[in-house]
Parts: C-alpha cells; sequence; structure tokens
C-alpha cells in the first residue's frame, strides 16, 4: 500500500501524536508498504535525517505562548504530495489544522481517509481560553465524518466521539515498546543522584503545560522520605519549579536514557485529566512500576485499579496524596502492581498494534471497493 501520514505534529517534536506517526512509518517500512509524511515544518532542517520514509514538511508557525507546539500554515503542498505520492489511502493523525487539509485533498482525489482521534481538543479548549469547547468538536466532526473511519484509542474516547455525533469509530490502541521499556533498567546510581538519603521516587514524565496538572503534585512531594522527579519540558516549566521546589527536574528525555529513568522510580504518577489514551502510563508498567492515574479518558482502560495500579479521581489533591502515602508505605504493594503492569503490557507491542493498523486500512479499501462496485 501507498499511505500518506497527515499529521499535526511529528519528531523531533515530543508528544503522543508525534510518537504514534512516527511508529506507525516505522512498521509500515517494515511490512514492505511505501508510507510518505506530511507535517508542520520545524526549526531544525536537518530534523529528518533519520526518518523512515520521506517527509514533506509544510509551513508553520510556533503557538503563541508554547513555542514547542507548531501550527501548519495554509499550504497546497499537502494535496500536492498526496497526488505526487499516488496515495491508497490517506492516514490523519490528530487532525485538526493539518489534517482538515489531508482530508479535503483525499475527498478531492477521491481517496479513502482513515482518521486517528488522538487529541482532547475540547477538554483544552477549556483550559486554555475557558470556552470554544463547542467550536472545537464542530471542527472535529467535520473532519472526522467525512472520513472513512475513526480509529479511537480507548473506551473513554469512543463514548466521547459517539455524544458528539461522529460515527463510523473503531477501537485501535497503542503499541509499547517492551524492550526497551523493562524492569532490569533499574539503575542504583541514578537512584543516588536523585534520592542521596534514600527516599521514595515518585515520578512524572510528560509535557509541563497547563491541562497536565502536575501541580496536583505538590501535597505528595511534602511526604516524608519521599522525592518527586519530574521529566519534560513546556511553559508551564517555571511556574512547577516554583510549586515543586523540593523536586528534581531533569528536561527532556528520550530512549534508552528515558526508559532507565522510568525503571528508575517507585511509583509513577500521572496527573492530566484529558488524556484520550496516556503512552506514559504504558512505559511505566512496561518499566514494572506501579501507576496512580486519573479515573478520566485513556487511564480508564490501561490501569486496573488495586492490582496494577491505582486511580483517583480527576483533580483532587487529597486523594493523589492518599494514593501516593499507601504506595509508599507498602513495598510489597509497589512489587505487586508493578509485577502485574509489566505482564500486562507484554502483548501490547508496536508489532502487534501496527498490524492490527493495516487491517484497518484494509477494511476500509475493501468497503470502498463494494460502494464503487
Amino acid at each position: 500500500m501507498r499511505v500518506v501520514i497527515v499529521t499535526e505534529s511529528f519528531p523531533p517534536d515530543v508528544n503522543g501524536v508525534a510518537h504514534c506517526a512516527l511508529q506507525t512509518a516505522r512498521h509500515l517500512v517494515r511490512r514492505g508498504h511505501t508510507p510518505l509524511v506530511i507535517a508542520p515544518a520545524v526549526a531544525d532542517p536537518a530534523a529528518d535525517a533519520e526518518a523512515p520514509c520521506a517527509v514533506v514538511r509544510v509551513p508553520s508557525l510556533p503557538l503563541p505562548g508554547y513555542p514547542q507546539v507548531r501550527v501548519a500554515l495554509p499550504s497546497r503542498r499537502v494535496a500536492a504530495a498526496i497526488a505526487a505520492h499516488r496515495a491508497d489511502l490517506v492516514h490523519l493523525a490528530g487532525p485538526f489544522v493539518l489534517g482538515v487539509r489531508g482530508m479535503t485533498a483525499a475527498t478531492r482525489l477521491g481517496i479513502p481517509a482513515v482518521a486517528v482521534y488522538q487529541t482532547d481538543l475540547a477538554g483544552y479548549a477549556r483550559t486554555y481560553v475557558g470556552t470554544g469547547e463547542g467550536a472545537a468538536w464542530r471542527r472535529l466532526r467535520a473532519v472526522h465524518g467525512a472520513a472513512d473511519r475513526t480509529l479511537a484509542p480507548s473506551s473513554a474516547a469512543v463514548r466521547d466521539l459517539e455524544a458528539h455525533g461522529i460515527g463510523r469509530i473503531r477501537l485501535w490502541g497503542r503499541g509499547v515498546d517492551t524492550a526497551r521499556f523493562r524492569p532490569e533498567l533499574r539503575d542504583d546510581a541514578l537512584r543516588r543522584e536523585l534520592a542521596p538519603n534514600g527516599e521514595l521516587l515518585v515520578g512524572y514524565v510528560g509535557r509541563l503545560a497547563p491541562e497536565k496538572r502536575v501541580d496536583l503534585l505538590a501535597g505528595a512531594g511534602r511526604l516524608p522520605g519521599v522525592r518527586l522527579v519530574v521529566v519534560g519540558d513546556g511553559p508551564s516549566g517555571p511556574a512547577l519549579r516554583g510549586a515543586l521546589p523540593d523536586a528534581r527536574f531533569l528536561g527532556r528525555r528520550t530512549g534508552d536514557d528515558l526508559a532507565r529513568v522510568f525503571a528508575s522510580l517507585d511509583v509513577f504518577a500521572h496527573t492530566g485529566p484529558f488524556e484520550t489514551f496516556c503512552q506514559t502510563v504504558q512505559e511505566a508498567m512496561a518499566s514494572g512500576v506501579p501507576v496512580i492515574a486519573p479515573a478520566a479518558g485513556g487511564p480508564l482502560d490501561l490501569v486496573d485499579h488495586g492490582r496494577t495500579g491505582l486511580l483517583v479521581p480527576p483533580g483532587d489533591t487529597e486523594a493523589l496524596y492518599e494514593a501516593v502515602a499507601s504506595l509508599a508505605a507498602s513495598p510489597a504493594l509497589r512489587a505487586a502492581y508493578g509485577r502485574a503492569g509489566r505482564a500486562g503490557v507484554e502483548g501490547r507491542t508496536w508489532e502487534a498494534l501496527g498490524d492490527e493498523l493495516i487491517g484497518h486500512y484494509r477494511e476500509v479499501l475493501r468497503e470502498r471497493t463494494v460502494v464503487a462496485a
């Protein structure tokens, strides 16, 4: 198959949309298909040197107040690149700006499209501007409604999409690199560096942005014998350093370095309530680390409460504090949750999820052939 992946974000960006688009392109190449990626331009002209396939960059601008996020500008390159690639199918990754143009081009060219829902844009609108949820859902309905199939990453995402009038939905989760993220990478030297007095390491990994609510960890960070570790960057970084004065901020970490940090934690705590999936929860589980996460969105599917971790009410500082305290007090419980978490994700490889995605592509192509006949 010749597949064009139109994505709102692609490495060197570090986020769920970029990571999933990269893994999709890699898997398609491994399976003998021919993908092309269309993504917003980034500052580094050498960014695509190690990409698994050709990448077409569309002019973009940094999002005001959040320069790590770039927004594509109107460009004829999208339609031209799809046509030149002779695409059999267009894959829209987290479509909102660039994806709308990709959907328009696919429709004009008569090419089937699969839209992958990945970002709770309505929740972000509520967080950043206090309004705009309706407008966000209207835009999402327009692009997903035009697609042949929408793939949602979690049961909660499926329910949200259906509640807002979007149909033709299938569930498609995310893979995790269980070879990279594994318990054996626990590093005593790193632990001594982060917790010189033998403190329990409670970590957050992800973007440092308002919607992630990392500030909710302030109470847990004051527990005796607990040291917070924060991995990531973003516009909330300076404010969080003030709110969490005793935490260790490690900045952005990737690859094997990130895997070593994950495995060296005692507890992983995710705080954001707007996750359609939450890949870092899977990476923590693959690393054998017990998880605390909000009982909302993607974590509802990922965390088996009382077996692989704990789910707490979203935004509840006290509940988060009590969950950390309960795990801090019980090494046996942490070990049991960690083992169960690792076992729970061992079959969720990118290879397995990639093959599942190709199955969706083939079904969509068959359905188009039947309609055309």
